[in-house]
């Protein structure tokens, strides 16, 4: 058998700030193949506008295409539809680059039953959030510091989680918004396991679709809990010419102080059991949003990307409940073991990455990048136990917001990626070892 050629596999991290957009090439000999994961930012996290970055990430493609020849993606992923990992694509900028494929999570299939009802809960849920907390933050009086920041944190997590209709319109070909062409949509994982598996134009290029789960049991992790349900339920969604005058003229309105004297103990009982007070309660608004924000999250794509036994993980922003059916499952446990990059989930958030995975599967000495830019009210980002385990094992931990070149990293030299790059030699044998280039 005739020796494979030196294949390198570069993975590059655009420093967008609280986002994820990473550039992968896989080059053999004198053929070059190009994923795109991701590209969005957080607006209250960005260190510089998202349109920057996608000019700079087509400006690298532009520089790399033959001459004559467009900028150039085999494969974008999409791994959910939160803003900071899909709001760069409604950028116009993209009407230029040729794509082949376009990977979305199933959720968003239109012809998928189970799919389309999930992403109607979530987007439901989501709307829905962003219509009651705006009305509380009106309700509320502005002296109550503490409930409007409660508030505005959850509108945040909200309108987060209602995603970009024109970076979605972009990915799917709708309304006549595409790429320079208008690829098919490939919706992960397929019902049939054997397809998730899926090779590409390079020999030895795999990549293995781990995620999100279609069990049943892991598709209740994903829809919005019934406290969401409930709330979508009491949201305001009236157009904007209803007459939103009360119902009934003020001199019929009881006032607080007075309610348990002049209104009947059995209407009392009644308002109680509604709790309709929990509506307008900004820590109960914050929490929903919480748990909705988590909902997106484990609908990510989670893949892995076999370059000739040279495994990289990327999770999206998969949390703790999306990881079981990858860490309980032998074949997919293994491809996840000692990989040689790991994409850290969620920025680095305590409940993205479990802690046997930090400590006991990820093994020592691989590589590990992590997209984060500072949010002011999420202070616990990223979580310090979590970077102190993979410190403890051996981990090369590139951070956007603290670039630093190192063995196999560079840096640009303006600090706007941080890239690490692996060598895999000619080989007649598959190897899963990785050398240093240069």
């Amino acid at each position: 058998m005739p020796a494979s050629p030196r294949t390198t596999v570069a993975v590059r991290m655009y420093n967008v700030g609280f986002g994820d957009a990473f550039l992968i090439t896989v080059t053999q000999f004198r053929t070059v193949w190009r994923m795109l994961v991701d590209c969005g930012v957080f607006p209250a996290g960005q260190v510089r506008p998202i349109r920057e970055s996608v000019r700079l990430i087509i400006d690298d493609l532009t520089a790399a295409a033959p001459a004559g020849q467009p900028p150039h993606l085999d494969v974008i992923v999409a791994t959910h539809h939160h803003i900071d990992h899909i709001s760069g694509f409604a950028d116009p900028a993209w009407e230029k680059v040729e794509v082949d494929e376009v990977w979305v999570p199933y959720v968003e299939d239109p012809r998928d039953r189970d799919g389309k009802i999930l992403r109607g809960q979530l987007t439901t849920a989501a709307h829905a959030l962003v219509g009651l907390i705006g009305a509380a933050q009106q309700r509320i009086a502005a002296a109550d510091e503490d409930s409007h920041e409660r508030l505005r944190v959850a509108k945040i997590f909200a309108t987060n989680s209602e995603g970009s209709d024109p970076a979605t319109d972009r990915l799917l070909g709708r309304n006549d918004t595409t790429f320079l062409n208008k690829p098919t949509p490939r919706y992960v994982p397929d019902r049939d396991p054997a397809k998730n598996t899926i090779s590409t134009t390079l020999p030895g290029v795999t990549a293995h679709i781990l995620g999100p789960s279609r069990d049943p049991g892991e598709v209740k992790k994903m829809r919005p809990p019934k406290s969401v349900a409930w709330l979508k339920a009491a949201a305001d969604e009236r157009p904007t010419n209803a007459d939103t005058r009360p119902l009934f003229d003020h001199i019929h309105a009881v006032p607080r102080a007075e309610v348990n004297v002049a209104v009947p103990e059995r209407l009392r009982l009644t308002a109680a059991a509604l709790k309709l007070d929990e509506l307008s309660n900004a820590e109960e608004l914050l929490a929903a949003a919480a748990i909705l924000e988590n909902s997106v999250n484990n609908t990510s794509v989670y893949f892995v990307l076999d370059v000739r036994g040279t495994r990289l993980v990327f999770v999206g922003d998969s949390q703790h409940g999306a990881w079981e059916h990858v860490l309980n499952n032998p074949e997919s446990l293994a491809l996840v073991t000692e990989p040689a990059l790991y994409k850290i989930g969620h920025h680095g958030s305590h409940n993205a990455t479990p802690k046997k995975y930090a400590k006991s599967i990820l093994g020592r000495e691989h590589y590990a990048m992590m997209p984060f830019g500072t949010v002011g009210q999420w202070p616990s980002i990223p979580e310090e136990k979590l970077i102190t385990a993979l410190e403890e094992a051996g981990t090369h931990l590139i951070r956007a917001d603290k670039p630093a070149p190192g063995p196999l990293v560079t840096v640009d030299a303006h600090k706007r990626w941080s890239e690490v790059r692996f060598t895999i030699p000619a080989t007649r044998r598959r190897t899963a070892k990785t050398q240093p280039t240069g």
